[in-house]
């Protein structure tokens, strides 16, 4: 369970306030859509600043492998995973300042740039001409269905030894057929019609081992309203009206990686 579940179940709110908070309801929260950032969720590892507890990030309660929000500190445990409705992917190529060189993000390179077919393959990186490294990153718009039937907008990105699980989940949803009663034709139901469950497990080589995501089908939605803002969601992306939070720099000014052997 997520901390932040737990906290809400503690709760008690009588039934004349919750009558006055739906009648006020939308009031005070709506801006210009441009200040607005979705969240990213991603995969704590054992050298994540989260995990320890003399840095300002630290989420008290998780642990290595639990997936969290960068922007609320909400975490959930990597176990037990969390269950997403797909609804826009892109993919960024982001640059990054070595670690040794003092690190940071750099920007996002367009795909059309000739700068991604100049990269050198140095060990598991590709570095640009100008020695910063390369980082293709997939990026999943997605809508977190918590256990209490609320909605959260996320993006789930995944880079490095997470492309592969990447085009795992890609091709799956490619392949994904259904027949439609109407027309005796099989199709591939939209992307935001499906929902997904994401857990982490431990993954491992000659270097080290990390944690990355492994995924599950758990269906079709089957609520309408559930459909409509799932859609509504995939629209505001597509149009750019809905953007992922911009990279940060990290406070130790690093580059983070999402597989950081423990």
């Amino acid at each position: 369970m997520s901390n932040a579940v737990a906290k809400a179940k503690e709760t008690s709110i009588s039934a004349d306030l919750m009558d006055d908070i739906f009648d006020n309801a939308g009031e005070g929260a709506s801006f210009d859509s441009s200040e607005m950032q979705i969240p990213f969720v991603r995969l704590l590892q054992a050298l994540s600043p989260q995990l320890n507890k003399k840095k300002a990030e630290y989420i008290e309660g998780a642990c290595s492998g639990d997936a969290f929000n960068n922007v609320t500190n909400q975490y959930w445990e990597g176990e037990a995973g969390i269950t997403v409705i797909p609804c826009y992917q892109t993919t960024k190529y982001l640059e990054f300042t070595p670690r040794d060189m003092g690190g940071g993000f750099k920007g996002e390179i367009p795909p059309n740039s000739p700068l991604l077919q100049q990269t050198q393959r140095m060990g598991s990186k590709e570095i640009l001409p100008n020695g910063n490294e390369l980082v293709k990153s997939d990026q999943h718009f997605c809508l977190i269905v918590d256990a209490d039937g609320s909605l959260q907008p996320v993006v789930i990105d995944m880079k490095s030894t997470q492309l592969k699980i990447s085009r795992r989940w890609k091709t799956q949803i490619a392949m994904q057929k259904m027949k439609n009663p109407k027309t005796g034709q099989m199709v591939t139901p939209p992307v935001f019609a499906t929902m997904w469950k994401l857990r982490s497990v431990e993954e491992s080589n000659d270097q080290g081992s990390w944690a990355n995501w492994t995924l599950e089908k758990v269906g079709l939605i089957d609520d309408r309203d559930t459909f409509m803002e799932a859609k509504s969601f995939r629209e505001s992306v597509a149009a750019g009206e809905a953007k992922a939070a911009p990279e940060e720099m990290p406070a130790d000014n690093t580059v983070q990686s999402d597989d950081i052997p423990f």
